[in-house]
């Protein structure tokens, strides 16, 4: 890789908050990086910063694929992780809290011996497709320019978000041991599983939370194949793990060239030669 105008895949399990994913850039190409934002590490400074962006918030309790940009790769991650995202969920039958998720303070608790594996398929059936879904109030969505999660730790007044449209792609029962139970779910942008396994206790006749959630793709990005443990943050291991589109690896000529003649392929430069 001869620019640092792309993307990369990381586990927040092992990289967590901007000032530990900076880590992953240090060992192998922390000159290139700040060359191209224009700042000089022979000590002359432009008035230039490094650009870093995420292409997606993962609630702070979650692990798994977070797809970082660095330089003009920020600008890319929006057209470049347009697919679907796939998360495992390990819901708690019984148990509601604040959050949707382990993380909060418990509001709820009733019965869930009734439920079956057979309720909970077929309680499934309803939320797959295009469906409304109510987002947390615990989340990302923003209210006067703050996050409600931010007003609501404040303890602020916030309102519920009026349902909006989402799409389920799959979803499917990996394991059911009372109160516990595994979900595998495909969705595509703006998708709350915390609100899903919400919304599936109160089918259900009981409650649910969030006990631990992985996002395993996000775009082209997978779990399996792309994310980077510590001990694998070298320039030479980034480069193995982008080898499966090609077009990650052309310049901006190559990039120009592959977006006239196939409009429909995305490309990401990670060259300017």
């Amino acid at each position: 890789l001869h620019s640092p105008g792309r993307t990369f895949c990381c586990d927040p399990a092992s990289v967590c908050h901007f000032s530990c994913i900076l880590r992953l850039f240090y060992n192998a190409s922390f000159q290139l990086l700040f060359a191209e934002a224009g700042v000089q590490t022979n000590g002359k400074k432009r008035n230039q910063v490094l650009k870093i962006g995420h292409g997606g918030t993962l609630d702070s309790a979650a692990t798994g694929v977070l797809v970082v940009g660095i330089g003009k790769g920020t600008k890319m991650l929006g057209t470049m992780l347009s697919g679907s995202k796939k998360y495992t969920a390990i819901g708690m039958l019984g148990k509601a809290t604040d959050t949707l998720d382990a993380t909060g303070k418990v509001t709820e608790e009733k019965p869930y011996d009734q439920v079956t594996k057979g309720d909970l398929e077929n309680v499934l059936q309803k939320f797959t497709g295009d469906i409304m879904q109510v987002p947390p109030l615990y989340s990302a969505l923003k209210k006067d320019g703050e996050r409600l999660s931010t007003l609501m730790k404040r303890g602020e007044a916030v309102e519920a978000k009026p349902a909006r449209p989402v799409r389920v792609y799959s979803l499917s029962l990996q394991q059911f041991q009372p109160p516990l139970f595994t979900l595998d779910v495909e969705c595509g942008g703006g998708f709350y599983v915390r609100s899903l396994v919400n919304d599936i206790g109160k089918e259900l006749s009981t409650c649910a939370t969030v006990q631990e959630l992985t996002r395993t793709k996000q775009g082209p990005f997978t779990l399996e194949e792309h994310a980077l443990q510590e001990d694998k943050w070298t320039i030479d291991e980034i480069a193995q793990s982008l080898e499966h589109c090609t077009a990650l690896l052309l310049g901006e000529p190559a990039r120009k060239k592959l977006k006239t003649e196939h409009p429909g392929e995305t490309a990401v430069v990670c060259g300017d030669k």
